[in-house]
């Protein structure tokens, strides 16, 4: 069973590579209070759809590099950027 996880994208600057930040919520073992966490994970993006800012669905896969282990599934939601030019095209026609 892979694992998949919900996460945000904040860095696109490398090809087809995604750093993606999972943030998660859990109590404390000893005190009770819960703690915000993250998880870095970087994830292989084929087409380079996904941007700054965009929640991502990503998918547990074989190592692809020394740091790479997962993959981009989908864009879930676009983050705070203007759609691309193909994008417009095909919402005017």
């Amino acid at each position: 069973m892979q694992r998949q996880l919900v996460g945000v994208v904040t860095r696109d600057q490398n090809s087809k590579t995604r750093r993606v930040e999972v943030a998660r919520l859990y109590r404390h073992p000893k005190y009770g209070k819960i703690v915000r966490a993250r998880t870095i994970c970087y994830a292989h993006d084929e087409n380079n759809v996904s941007m700054k800012g965009d929640t991502v669905e990503i998918v547990e896969c074989r190592p692809r590099s020394r740091t790479k282990r997962w993959e981009l599934v989908r864009v879930v939601q676009m983050g705070n950027r203007a759609p691309a030019v193909s994008e417009t095209v095909e919402a005017a026609v």
